[in-house]
């Protein structure tokens, strides 16, 4: 796996002649505030050597590398997952490539069904922790000292720095910015409306079936991560259908998406 991560490393300083400031993962309907990032080369993941290809609408399938409020910035626009059919090394593949390219900061985004009963359709919330419930841990084997240590620390896995900038932006631009715990499921299955009480009674204001892989190899990896969720359903009462469904709710919420990312990227060191 090591030489994997070399081999695709090398491969794209070849095309990327500056370390990027920030790395950004891009989920379901978000793909858009790639369309921002100025003088940019796109890279599409079938030509990077041992990247997986996304299969999910919505998800095109590329890196974007550019400048983003005055940063270097390399994105995302497609993300894999484990219900895809996916190892866990390999939906998490690209965080450890990111970390060998010398990148610290780590911007998730994703579209997440809400538990919080407070929470509306087009919502924003601000992740600050996570339950995990995949069935796979990204970390389980034998651990990969060059990056992290055995049994790595997740009392902060979303950086403090990073939120109150955030909560300073929306402020400022009078987004309403809620703040919760993100639950990672497995999937692909919407959740049932037991399961959704369930994820309420542990704790839970949102679930996704992403994110918390890539966040738990990123901090193994020691880098900073900032995490936001566009609530495209309301699961304790509503009913979603699709995934189109999902992205045509999330491409609604993208203008405060963008600005709240663009402010933590260009105030955040």
């Amino acid at each position: 796996m090591l030489e994997k991560i070399q081999q695709t490393t090398s491969f794209l300083k070849n095309k990327i002649k500056q370390t990027p400031d920030f790395a950004i993962i891009l989920g379901s309907g978000l793909g858009n505030l790639a369309e921002t990032i100025t003088d940019s080369i796109s890279i599409p993941y079938k030509e990077i050597p041992n990247f997986p290809i996304s299969t999910v609408e919505g998800h095109a399938g590329e890196l974007i590398f550019g400048n983003l409020s005055g940063k270097y910035v390399l994105a995302m626009k497609g993300r894999f997952h484990f219900y895809e059919g996916y190892s866990m090394q390999q939906v998490t593949f690209p965080i450890r490539v990111m970390s060998m390219l010398g990148i610290k900061n780590l911007i998730v985004s994703n579209a997440a069904g809400g538990i919080n009963p407070q929470f509306r359709t087009g919502s924003i919330m601000m992740i600050t922790d996570h339950i995990n419930l995949f069935p796979e841990h990204p970390l389980r084997g034998k651990n990969m000292d060059f990056f992290g240590p055995r049994f790595p620390d997740m009392s902060c896995a979303y950086d403090p720095e990073f939120r109150k900038i955030a909560l300073q932006i929306a402020k400022e631009n009078q987004i309403t910015l809620h703040q919760g715990v993100y639950v990672g499921n497995q999937g692909p299955t919407f959740e049932t409306p037991a399961e959704y009480r369930y994820f309420h009674t542990i704790g839970g204001d949102a679930v996704g079936m992403s994110t918390v892989p890539e966040v738990i190899v990123a901090n193994h990896c020691g880098m900073r991560v900032f995490a936001l969720s566009v609530i495209t359903n309301e699961g304790l009462s509503d009913q979603i259908n699709s995934h189109e469904e999902v992205q045509e709710n999330a491409n609604l919420t993208q203008p405060n998406m963008t600005t709240i990312i663009k402010g933590v990227i260009k105030r955040g060191n």
